[in-house]
């Protein structure tokens, strides 16, 4: 007997109506994650966040920086297998203005690219395991950095893949009074720690 493959995922139109029905989604492994709702300080390092990326980058012009905007991960033929939706992203200038180009539809759809950095702050009622696999995704998916911001601890976490090697993950983790900085992703680009926390 033949099994019979189901394929995950569903239509873009499909995706964008229940989104606006049903608000927002994460869509994993063939599953809808809604999106909760966020606290107060979990919104302004947030905010602080997006900001600070956004005004030094479009100034430099190296890129933008959105907050809580959907990106498909993988998209084809009109159907969409996985979507995400951080704190925050950032993509590179060229990559961005190089995707406008090549869809002229590109502002009816979410951003069907994934960014070079995402940011995801940490409530205290988030789960880390959840979070773990999260960052792992994100990675997989090809971000080329990942940075969490624990609002209990006051801590940044970074993340990125080592080269030249099958998924070893690195962490660095940042405390009050050091320098978050951009790296090749953003280069030039720093925050002070403790103004995320402000």
């Amino acid at each position: 007997m033949e099994s019979i493959a189901t394929q995950i995922g569903m239509p873009l139109d499909e995706f964008n109506r229940l989104f606006d029905q049903e608000g927002p989604f994460e869509f994993i492994n063939g599953e809808r994650i809604p999106k909760m709702p966020n606290i107060a300080g979990h919104g302004e390092a947030s905010d602080t966040l997006r900001d600070a990326i956004n005004d030094f980058a479009v100034k430099s012009q190296l890129g933008r920086a959105f907050r809580e905007y959907t990106f498909v991960v993988s998209y084809t033929s009109n159907w969409v297998t996985g979507s995400r939706i951080p704190d925050v992203m950032y993509y590179t200038w060229d990559r961005l203005e190089a995707y406008k180009a090549a869809d002229p539809d590109w502002k009816k759809k979410p951003y069907i690219l994934v960014p070079d950095l995402v940011v995801e702050v940490i409530s205290p009622t988030d789960n880390l395991g959840d979070l773990n696999d999260k960052i792992d995704l994100y990675l997989l998916d090809g971000v080329r950095l990942v940075w969490t911001v624990d609002l209990e601890r006051e801590q940044v976490s970074i993340y990125t893949l080592i080269a030249n090697q099958p998924f070893t993950k690195q962490q660095t983790n940042l405390k009050q009074g050091d320098i978050l900085r951009g790296g090749e992703v953003i280069p030039g680009f720093e925050i002070p720690v403790a103004t995320i926390f402000e």
